[in-house]
């Protein structure tokens, strides 16, 4: 994939080695990193200019990726990856609690590290388009606000990405891989197949009149999925 412009990468990251081997194995003409070793740093940087992608330490010397992570999202949809120790799931956990996109767990190979990197550039730049709006529903995916006729609904992260292609897409037949892909682009080989099926009911019940027998997240059979246009 080409991009127009150099997009920028911010590392949170108190291991200075690490940070700075990480930028200069993957630094490219289309890639440029910015690297910051403490919170107060970081926002500091955040508050300047604006970024790409962001990939913050979870256990700093002035404070918590994960707050950071969580302060972020408040107001921005930007993809954050964290970095965590091998095996500690209770912070994976936490940090996709929080509102991050991905995790990487140390040791990494830098292989890995550029595949996931690219991912989430990838899906990042499919997201301009931030409102959708109709008679009946109001969608702003970059405050996570979504209404039906007024009411607010409250939707999960798979919710919002699942809901994000289908009415981007109205009017088209979205495949279950596409969708897969979308959702899950860095681990659609580990996802139970009946992950899609569950996040497409769950969103029928809460956009349907008639889950049932839903009018706008229609199923055609032996293709995938559509949304029909109001």
């Amino acid at each position: 994939m080409k991009y127009n412009k150099k997009q920028t990468i911010m590392i949170l990251e108190d291991d200075e080695d690490l940070a700075e081997g990480i930028s200069l194995s993957l630094n490219s003409e289309d890639l440029e990193f910015v690297l910051c070793r403490t919170v107060a740093e970081a926002k500091d940087r955040l508050r300047q200019g604006a970024f790409d992608l962001l990939i913050f330490d979870i256990n700093l010397s002035d404070g918590s990726g994960l707050d950071l992570c969580r302060e972020v999202r408040k107001t921005s949809r930007i993809p954050i990856a964290l970095l965590t120790a091998k095996d500690m799931e209770l912070d994976i956990v936490k940090g996709l609690e929080c509102g991050a996109d991905d995790y990487i767990t140390k040791p990494f190979s830098l292989m890995v590290l550029r595949a996931r990197i690219r991912a989430l550039l990838r899906r990042n730049t499919g997201e301009q388009q931030a409102e959708y709006s109709n008679s009946v529903f109001r969608f702003c995916f970059d405050t996570m606000e979504f209404y039906k006729e007024g009411k607010a609904i409250e939707l999960s992260k798979t919710e919002q990405r699942i809901l994000y292609l289908l009415v981007f897409n109205a009017g088209q037949i979205l495949t279950r891989e596409r969708l897969l892909e979308w959702v899950w682009p860095d681990s659609t080989e580990y996802v139970e197949d009946n992950a899609l099926s569950v996040g497409i009911r769950r969103l029928r019940d809460k956009l349907e009149d008639t889950p049932s027998k839903p009018a706008y997240i229609k199923t055609v059979y032996g293709k995938g999925y559509v949304w029909e246009k109001c």
